[in-house]
């Protein structure tokens, strides 16, 4: 398996974990504030990283040269899971959900800009299609107050950020010690929030119900972080929008939601443009290696 294919997988398989917590997000009764499931988010994604850094004997902060850049992919991560969470509180799923798959619209400028990635020729029609593609399955109404909809534009915006640095950290700062990095910052900064913001400890259903969004939260982050670092940022950022095909076949087996014709229309047309996208490249790099 070559690092691009491995990548893909990677995002794939993050767009699976990240659907499954968000499952579990939406389970959570009303009384568990944001701050709490952010809380537990990153909770244990701090202590599993910390495990494997001192397992293997890493760094759990990196070298001092890039602090500055570690800090702001955890600012902007935690500030893009603050806006996504407080908008799925307040706003419609749709709604949120067309307004979050602008990223790879933002991960694609960012990259071409700060670091040097040019993009194939194929990736612009193939992301403009699978916007199309979340229109169909999201139906959004944007009938949700201002306010939930620029959040949920904002982390939309913010996690382009945070995503295009774990690409720039290739090579520079090992993947644990981001993930280190940014769980250790979001935990944190949540505690104070979570503690003076009508705290409630959860009974043991919602008690597992944040167990379940920390442990594939954590799963997702993982997946996604190497994903990053094997494949180039604009690439593989489109394999994430198959996190709306797993959302339906989840929210349907799960939660008994019954999807909408134009949203199993638009889960094929986003498969089909992932794997144009993978096809394009992977022709392009046996036409290189001729």
């Amino acid at each position: 398996m070559t690092a691009r294919q491995k990548g893909i997988l990677l995002m794939i398989l993050s767009a699976f974990f990240f659907a499954v917590m968000q499952i579990a997000v939406s389970m959570c009764d009303s009384d568990i504030g944001v701050m709490e499931q952010i809380f537990f988010r990153n909770l244990i994604s701090l202590l599993v990283s910390f495990v494997i850094i001192r397992k293997n004997h890493g760094s759990l902060w990196g070298e001092k040269k890039y602090q500055g850049a570690l800090l702001m992919r955890a600012f902007m991560g935690w500030i893009g899971l603050v806006l996504s969470f407080y908008a799925l509180r307040h706003a419609t799923q749709a709604d949120v959900t067309i307004l979050n798959k602008t990223s790879p619209f933002f991960i694609t400028i960012l990259s071409a800009v700060f670091l040097k990635e040019k993009f194939s020729k194929v990736q612009i029609p193939a992301l403009i299609l699978v916007f199309l593609s979340a229109l169909l399955v999201s139906r959004p109404t944007f009938d949700s107050s201002f306010l939930p909809l620029l959040a949920a534009f904002g982390s939309a915006a913010a996690s382009a950020v945070a995503y295009t640095l774990l690409r720039y950290f290739k090579e520079k700062v090992d993947g644990m010690t981001v993930i280190m990095y940014f769980s250790t910052f979001s935990t944190l900064v949540s505690l104070p929030f979570m503690l003076f913001d009508h705290f409630q400890i959860p009974e043991l259903k919602q008690l597992f119900l944040l167990l379940l969004v920390g442990i594939f939260g954590s799963l997702g982050q993982i997946a996604l972080t190497y994903s990053y670092r094997l494949v180039k940022a604009a690439e593989v950022s489109i394999y994430n929008q198959t996190g709306i095909v797993f959302s339906i076949l989840l929210g349907f087996f799960v939660l008994g939601e019954i999807p909408h014709p134009l949203s199993v229309l638009g889960g094929f047309i986003i498969i089909g443009a992932s794997y144009l996208v993978y096809a394009y490249n992977r022709n392009e790099q046996d036409t290189a290696d001729e």
